[in-house]
Order: structure tokens, then C-alpha cells, then sequence
């Protein structure tokens, strides 16, 4: 069995790919992860991470180059098995929540567990019991519109774990945050990785990655530049080639705050809506 939970050889991404507006996003990007590593992704706007991200997922294909996840090939898949692999395999953590509104936050987490062939009642009780994990327990039965900010995060990372994935990508999940909230939800992420989840990180917040002290890889310009153990976030005023990059401004760091207690609560029950959608096998009414 291999101990690398992902690989990245080559990578090459460019959309409008010979047409006028062509934009290279990726130029032979190479990465490889450990199983139980975390990782922050660093890089400026534009330099492909999210892209990377995307394509480690599964979610995009890249024009060459080669993606492993778990020792397992995934550049030749079909559409089907690549859509089975990245339901089995990965998590996805974005900046904005993307919950079904129309759904509760339990709702939101049995969903890609029933997609995967759970049964409902098992989905249900696993749901729950991550909601509480997270403290927003008592929160299961309520929508998205009526969560908070970082309730609705958290509620995202517990669908992204909801059927179990080794490997776990969040891009920029502490960017419409503030920074309370986002240390809590690093407390959570931290959580999850101690349990041997592999995890990659995209961010731009120094405060969060010199706090982390975990692997460092930057991007640039669609490469690589730089990969170093404990790292912390490097100030560059030089890009790898071209213009000047923007002097940023130095974020404030806030003391992080008590982790809460998370109370006991009774299991949310799935609302009449979703028994109907659920009992007609997914079909949208």
C-alpha cells in the first residue's frame, strides 16, 4: 500500500489554450503529500492554487501531467470512476459555504453520504455526530441563511468529512472569516488531521500559516518555488520572474479564544421536504 496520499507530476494548465486570451495557469507543477501531512498552499491571487486544488480533486483535468491519489492513477479514469473516486477519496472546503439553502445543516451532510450508497439511517447518525464534533450540534436542524459565518463553515467541513475521505483540500476556508472565527475553525482542521486525514490548505493569511508552523509550498507564476518543513509564510518582494509583487499588509493577530463546550443534544430529525426527496431517490421536485 502507498504511503503517499497524493502526487502531482508536471502539471499543465492553461484555459482558451491557443486561442487569443490564452491564460497559462499552471507550468509543470509537482507536489507530493505524505498520508497524515498538512500542508499550506501558499500563493499570490492568480497563481494557480485554486486551479491546483481543482485538479488534485479530481474536479478539473489538466492538459498533461499526472494526479495519484492514494497510490491509485487518476489520469486516465473515465468521467464515472473519476466521480467514484473523488466521492470515496476526497473533501472539498471552499471560501463560501456552497450549502443547499433549501436544505438543513443536517441535510447538507447526509446528502453526499446517501450519494455514496450510505444508508439513510447510518448517514444520519454519522451526521450528527460530526455536527456535535464541531459544536453546532444544536444547530442540525436549522438552514444555512439562519447559521452564522462560521457556523456555516463548520458545517461545510462536516460535509466535506461525511463520507470519510483520506484526503481533505480547502481552499481559502478562513478567507470571509474573522479572525476569532477562523482560529477556531484551524483548531478544527487540526482535529481532523490528528484522526490521519491528509490535508491541503490554500491561503493567503500569514497570521494562519506562521501559526500552523506545518509544511510551506509556494506558487508562483504556476510553479513551484519553494517547499520547506515548518515553514512559515515568506514575505517575497520579488516574484520568481516578472514585475514587483504588491507589498501586503500585515494582517492583526487576535489571541485565539477558548475552545467552546459543546453540549449534549438530542439527534436532529430530517425535515418532511427532505424525507420526500430522499424517498424518491434524489429526484428534484
Amino acid at each position: 500500500m502507498s504511503d503517499i496520499a497524493l502526487s502531482l507530476t508536471g502539471l499543465e494548465k492553461a484555459y482558451n489554450r491557443g486561442q487569443p486570451g490564452e491564460v497559462v495557469v499552471l507550468k509543470g507543477a509537482d507536489l507530493d503529500l505524505a498520508k497524515g501531512e498538512v500542508v499550506a498552499l501558499v500563493a499570490p491571487s492568480g497563481a494557480g492554487k485554486s486551479t491546483l486544488l481543482h485538479i488534485a480533486g479530481l474536479l478539473d483535468m489538466a492538459d498533461s501531467g499526472t494526479v495519484r491519489i492514494g497510490g491509485q492513477e487518476a489520469t486516465g479514469m473515465s468521467d464515472r470512476r473519476r466521480t467514484n473516486t473523488r466521492r470515496r477519496e476526497v473533501g472539498f472546503i471552499y471560501q463560501f459555504h456552497h450549502l443547499l439553502p433549501e436544505f438543513s445543516a443536517l441535510e447538507n451532510v447526509v446528502l453526499p453520504q446517501l450519494a455514496n450508497g450510505t444508508g439513510a439511517g447510518e448517514a444520519e447518525a454519522r451526521a450528527n455526530a460530526l455536527l456535535a464534533k464541531v459544536g453546532v450540534g444544536d444547530r442540525a436542524d436549522h438552514r444555512p441563511a439562519a447559521l452564522s459565518g462560521g457556523e456555516q463553515q463548520r458545517v461545510a467541513f462536516c460535509r466535506a468529512l461525511a463520507n470519510a475521505p483520506g484526503l481533505l483540500l480547502a481552499d481559502e476556508p478562513t478567507g470571509n472569516l474573522d479572525p476569532a472565527t477562523s482560529v477556531g475553525i484551524m483548531r478544527i482542521l487540526d482535529r481532523i488531521n490528528r484522526t490521519g486525514t491528509t490535508v491541503v490548505m490554500a491561503t493567503h493569511d500569514h497570521a494562519i500559516v506562521d501559526a500552523m508552523r506545518r509544511r510551506v509550498v509556494q506558487l508562483e507564476r504556476g510553479r513551484v518555488v519553494r517547499d520547506q518543513s515548518r515553514g512559515v509564510y515568506e514575505r517575497r518582494t520579488e516574484p520568481a520572474s516578472g514585475p514587483p509583487l504588491p507589498p501586503s499588509e500585515e494582517p492583526v493577530v487576535t489571541p485565539p479564544p477558548p475552545e467552546p463546550e459543546i453540549a449534549k443534544v438530542e439527534d436532529a430529525a430530517p425535515t418532511e421536504e427532505f424525507k420526500a426527496w430522499s424517498e424518491s431517490g434524489g429526484e428534484a421536485s
